[in-house]
């Protein structure tokens, strides 16, 4: 029996979205946020404004790139972008985890685009990229928060391409090296890397995603929320801090402190060099482990920031449901030692573990929860083999 460990980690938040603050977080940061004035006063313009003028410096986003904050989160960043930039030409719909495969499922059953071709596999791995058809428009997700499996880079992508690029890079933006000259509609929510507050989105368009919206009028109505053009010409207020609907100045004031927080710690780079050292301490356990192992099958593939972990030895053989109740089973004794938060996989996911290793979480939190994994396995295990 593995002895039950002493040290516990600091924050025992690990949830992979909403994620947990930025190290010294404090809720006096939010002081000077524009409280009970309107989002469309000087004062509420000027906040959403830095808020998109940071975004910018801190991604290094080009300057002929729109950036807009936008309702809903990062779901409503994307169907922003499929409804008003999708049904031109067919879609190449890429999906190997949940929210892939829903915007897969937009695209069929709702948007209904004719001759589109769906690449769907299966959690853990990533379709073949070499055999999309960049003649079409592309929607994927870069990071598969719910899989741990991402693309590696871009370079599978080509300059010539006709067709658009739509990209949800919510759980990648800030751990991994985005290539924005691939990217013609990236959106993240700001409540994952950065740990903000959740419900605001980023919608992130190049020129040619601009052209298209200007001179493309979809077949479908569009809902006033979503709308990017008026009289088939951008929406320029969208990308000056004047939102489509009114944003929470409270959550504004919080991503302007995570984006002050990037800063400090060198940039994108520097919170890119946090989620990888993170990483590279569960990469090391999990090596070296008996009974878990990564639920993304190619190492070149694997999430620096939800990192998703199944079962092996003789606990993959059992049933789906027998491995569902064992995680949720280790995650309620780590909830209730007060060692960590919120770690069983997504319930639409495969069962298994997660843990969030993205940059606002400090790697000595991740060193000293570790050894609590593999004392609750043990602990658990051994219990079920008693009363079996």
């Amino acid at each position: 029996m593995t002895e039950k460990p002493h040290n516990k980690p600091e924050c025992l938040n690990f949830s992979s979205g909403p994620c947990t603050k930025r190290p010294g977080w404090s809720v006096d940061i939010l002081k000077n946020a524009s409280l009970g004035r309107s989002h469309r006063s000087p004062e509420g313009k000027l906040k959403l404004s830095i808020a998109i003028d940071l975004t910018r410096e801190q991604l290094e986003i080009p300057d002929d790139y729109k950036i807009g904050i936008v309702p809903a989160s990062d779901t409503g960043a994307i169907e922003m972008a499929m409804w008003n930039l999708l049904g031109s030409r067919p879609v190449e719909v890429l999906s190997w985890e949940v929210f892939g495969k829903d915007w897969k499922k937009d695209v069929e059953e709702q948007l209904k685009i004719p001759g589109s071709t769906y690449h769907d596999v299966e959690f853990g791995i990533i379709p073949d990229l070499y055999k999309i058809n960049f003649d079409n428009d592309i929607i994927f997700t870069w990071n598969g928060t719910t899989s741990g499996a991402k693309v590696p880079n871009a370079d599978w992508i080509p300059n010539n391409r006709k067709g658009l690029t739509l990209c949800d890079a919510t759980s990648a933006v800030f751990a991994q090296e985005l290539d924005w000259s691939k990217l013609d509609a990236t959106t993240f929510s700001w409540q994952k890397v950065l740990g903000g507050e959740a419900a605001h989105g980023i919608l992130i368009l190049s020129p040619r995603a601009i052209e298209l919206l200007e001179n493309y009028s979809p077949s479908w109505p569009i809902p006033k929320i979503f709308r990017l053009t008026k009289n088939k010409k951008l929406i320029e207020g969208v990308f000056r801090g004047e939102t489509l609907n009114t944003p929470s100045m409270l959550c504004v004031e919080d991503y302007i402190d995570a984006l002050e927080w990037v800063k400090s710690v060198g940039g994108y780079q520097g919170t890119i060099k946090r989620a990888d050292h993170n990483f590279s301490i569960i990469k090391k356990w999990v090596d070296q482990s008996n009974w878990v192992d990564f639920l993304c099958e190619s190492e070149e593939n694997l999430s620096n920031t939800s990192v998703c972990l199944k079962f092996s030895n003789n606990l993959s053989e059992l049933n789906e449901v027998d491995q569902r109740a064992f995680a949720k089973a280790i995650g309620k004794l780590l909830n209730d030692e007060k060692v960590a938060y919120d770690i069983v996989n997504h319930r639409s996911a495969p069962p298994g573990l997660r843990i969030w290793a993205g940059a606002t979480v400090e790697s000595d939190d991740i060193a000293k929860l570790l050894p609590w994994l593999d004392w609750a396995f043990n602990k658990i295990n051994k219990s079920g083999a008693e009363n079996a």
